[in-house]
């Protein structure tokens, strides 16, 4: 089943309704796409597994930067948390010069 490393968006179970009123269950699966963003405190391209409207979020709240250190620990994978970390690491260096 496809996650999004960033926000922990998956498939959601729902209800199909007739006509009739007959319920049929489905999945629907978030689009999640394997994709190359640019981290520019890092300065390096980072791999992620990432929903379609996480990355329009993304754009909205300033880049990937700070959308990763606005994001809470549930919704992000390991890789994730790793790629934040690094991150933190980065900027704490840099303020103390």
């Amino acid at each position: 089943m496809s996650r999004c490393e960033l926000t922990g968006k998956g498939p959601v179970v729902k209800n199909l309704v007739s006509h009739s009123n007959i319920k049929t269950k489905s999945i629907a699966q978030p689009n999640v796409q394997r994709k190359r963003i640019f981290s520019k405190t890092l300065n390096l391209m980072v791999r992620l597994y990432i929903a379609t409207s996480t990355i329009r979020d993304m754009e909205h709240s300033g880049g990937f930067d700070a959308f990763i250190m606005n994001q809470g620990d549930d919704g992000l994978s390991k890789r994730a948390l790793d790629v934040r970390n690094r991150i933190r690491r980065k900027m704490n260096t840099k303020k103390k010069k």
